[in-house]
């Protein structure tokens, strides 16, 4: 007779829905073999992987498995451009590139979100449509303090400000009084506020010159627009105690300030984009407007100063940006910098853009997790929740074959619009599987469930 007593015992037999194992789960406490309870859209536990369980196994192999991604700096522009883009294709996008949150900006949808009305029709736009998980920031503009605590009460996880033009009109900037309104009741609510950082002067000298220079548009921007707003930031979050999120940085020069502020204690955070480390001034040809965005990217040696920040954890995290846009707006056939639309279309290729540069210094899938998972749950308030994968945490998770090369091309896109500087590209770290709640969502390259996202609030 079979000594049973050798065989490991049976866990959770009675509240089990599935099992995810791994030779590489990507844990708090380090990447190892494991097998990963699921039941009820949550994380039971996180066990060794030679434990019996009486449920279903997925076995993913050697392929990593992480918790999902969060990108909370995404415009979505529905409703008002869904010609842009739209909740449709981008959380289409989203799942296929194991983005299981996303955070959508106040701009550049019609109307914009300044207002319970406004934030009104924002929800009902996602019926039927949202495949991954979404929130929403409020707009901070002149005029709309009375809109601030109702757009709280109706669950905005924080609020985003341009100190410069925004490239939509209706989406004005605001002005130092303006954050000095809302800046003690976002304090009062702990909630962040998000800031886009150019102090821009009348600056269309080099309009006249080369519109097709890359060069040109660059210098049209210079880093001293960002460092004297985020300065101005500095103080101000210092002055309110308010927390505050410095939106895509991109000038080195504002690393320093941004260390002793921290230092201090203050409540500041900060975000680049996976274009200004990837991507470097100098490689980028006269006429390429799909690089075109606002702060440009910059030379090499700034960008190496962004890398060396984010290791040290100066920078908290890296986030798209992703603001796409129909071809015409890019002047893709012109090639003029001077009139084409503004922003890197990125959103499904966030993790291999990043993984691609990221091994090339030295980090690892725990670096990616924290830049692209655990750091941005803490901005939008979803820290006990989502960005980790640990007991107790939702089960939004992704698997990926971290060693798999690929080329970018237009046709694998699920973006409304094939443009991006990415494409032509040959990236390491394919997304084969996403799971929402522990239901599987997209397996390479199907989606096996649609519409399952969920409205993330405070």
């Amino acid at each position: 007779m079979k000594d049973k007593s050798c065989q490991p015992p049976i866990l959770f037999s009675y509240m089990l829905d599935a099992a995810i194992k791994s030779k590489n789960v990507v844990t708090p406490q380090g990447v190892r073999e494991a097998l990963v309870l699921l039941q009820d859209g949550r994380i039971v536990d996180v066990v060794p992987a030679t434990t019996a369980v009486d449920c279903p196994i997925h076995d993913v192999q050697k392929r990593a498995l992480l918790p999902g991604l969060i990108d909370p700096h995404v415009h979505i522009n529905e409703p008002g451009r869904t010609e842009w883009e739209g909740f449709d294709t981008a959380t289409r996008a989203a799942l296929a590139g194991g983005l299981t949150t996303l955070v959508d900006m106040p701009l550049n949808s019609a109307p914009v979100t300044t207002s319970v009305a406004n934030l009104a029709l924002k929800l009902a736009a996602t019926e039927g449509q949202l495949h991954t998980n979404c929130g929403f920031w409020g707009g901070v503009v002149p005029g709309n303090i009375g809109e601030i605590e109702g757009l709280i009460a109706h669950g905005v996880l924080g609020f985003k400000a341009f100190l410069t033009h925004s490239g939509i009109d209706d989406f004005p900037n605001a002005t130092e009084q303006d954050l000095r309104q809302v800046m003690p009741i976002l304090a009062r609510h702990g909630l962040p506020l998000l800031v886009h950082c150019e102090l821009t002067t009348d600056n269309e000298a080099w309009k006249p010159a080369d519109k097709r220079s890359y060069q040109c548009y660059l210098a049209s921007r210079p880093k001293s627009w960002e460092d004297e707003a985020v300065a101005l930031m500095i103080r101000l979050c210092e002055e309110y105690n308010c927390p505050t999120h410095i939106v895509h940085l991109s000038s080195g020069n504002s690393i320093a300030p941004i260390a002793a502020a921290k230092d201090k204690g203050l409540p500041l955070t900060v975000e680049t984009a996976q274009h200004y480390l990837f991507f470097n001034a100098e490689d980028i040809a006269d006429g390429q407007t799909q690089f075109k965005c606002a702060p440009p990217i910059r030379e090499k040696l700034n960008n190496n100063q962004l890398w060396g920040a984010l290791q040290d954890g100066i920078i908290d995290f890296v986030a798209t940006d992703h603001s796409p846009a129909p071809p015409d707006l890019k002047q893709l056939e012109s090639g003029d910098f001077t009139t084409a639309w503004g922003g890197v279309a990125s959103l499904q290729l966030a993790l291999p853009v990043l993984w691609t540069a990221a091994q090339k210094r030295g980090a690892g899938l725990a670096d990616l997790v924290r830049w692209l998972s655990t750091n941005p749950a803490r901005l939008i308030g979803q820290q006990g929740r989502k960005g980790q994968l640990a007991k107790g945490y939702d089960a939004d998770l992704l698997v990926v074959e971290p060693e798999q090369v690929f080329t970018v091309t237009a046709d694998m896109l699920h973006h409304r619009h094939k443009v991006s500087p990415y494409i032509g590209q040959e990236l390491r770290g394919l997304v084969t599987q996403t799971f929402l709640r522990g239901r599987q969502v997209y397996d390479h390259p199907s989606f096996t469930h649609l519409n399952q996202g969920e409205i993330i609030t405070r």
